[in-house]
């Protein structure tokens, strides 16, 4: 008769991790040995396990609440752990919508994505109208609401950041000053439906005009984990900054408007080019 083996106690223990960080993630170790009762050495055993397969990866958050400090180490699935757990849901999601799209038309998509995410405006909104009328403090909300929901979200100030603390709506007062312009971007570092997505842009079309209605200005989406990109990132326009002149000696060179613009390739951070 074959002889039955049973399963190896670490694979089983690091099956249950692996589904503590699918459903938690992103997740600190600490927070998931606290969750499994595991001691830190045997968590980190177990994570360091699931990394080196290539099932789960590290996520850099900073915090939601003050955004100082160095970023935390948050773990998620990766794109293989995903299919060692298994995407039923997006073949099953994925012939729904195109049998959707065949029967009511292009239309009926956007319909679906549009409602999807009207629940997650509501739910954001509040959390975006406390931290008052000043775009960035909005921003850095809504980042750490996406956090809260997995997105692992961050904000990143760019243009002209020795400008910062002195944008006036009034024009420079001599000559020698210089207009800039300063953005900040908005980064998502996880989607959880990024497969869907892929097929169906509606979605990251749905969610970028959620964005735009929260922090009441138009942004624009510079790249997306469905189209290929490391990251979501979108460019969140803070308006024109006065910025005067540097100090006698400086070595610091302000840029103009058009070298701070997205548009200029020179200046796209890595995040921008989507791919690097």
């Amino acid at each position: 008769m074959a002889q039955i083996v049973s399963p190896d106690p670490d694979e089983r223990t690091r099956d249950r991790v692996l589904s503590a960080v699918l459903e938690r993630g992103p997740v600190s170790a600490a927070e998931l040995g606290n969750s499994l009762g595991f001691t830190p050495a045997a968590m980190r055993r177990h994570l360091d396990a699931l990394s080196s397969d290539g099932l789960i990866e590290v996520k850099r958050v900073r915090s939601s609440a003050t955004g100082a400090g160095r970023p935390a180490r948050r773990y998620v699935l990766s794109r293989r752990g995903q299919s060692k757990m298994g995407n039923d849901y997006l073949d099953i999601a994925t012939a729904a919508l195109t049998q959707l799209g065949e029967a009511a038309g292009p239309q009926a998509i956007e319909d679906f994505a549009r409602t999807r995410f009207s629940g997650m405006e509501e739910r954001y909104r509040p959390i975006v109208e406390a931290a008052g009328p000043d775009l960035e403090a909005r921003a850095h909300a809504l980042a750490g609401a996406l956090t809260t929901d997995g997105f692992v979200g961050s904000t990143k100030t760019v243009g002209m950041p020795q400008a910062r603390g002195v944008r006036t709506p009034s024009a420079p007062s001599t000559p020698s000053a210089r207009p800039a312009m300063l953005s900040v971007q908005l980064c998502q570092g996880h989607c959880p439906i990024q497969g869907l997505a892929s097929a169906f842009p509606a979605f990251c079309d749905q969610e970028t005009g959620v964005f735009a209605r929260l922090l009441g200005v138009d942004v624009r989406r510079l790249s997306t984990l469905a189209g290929g990109g490391h990251v979501c990132t979108t460019h969140i326009p803070l308006g024109r900054t006065t910025v005067a002149p540097a100090a006698s000696g400086s070595t610091a060179v302000p840029a103009s408007a058009d070298a701070a613009s997205p548009s200029n390739p020179a200046t796209l951070s890595i995040h921008q080019q989507g791919r690097p």
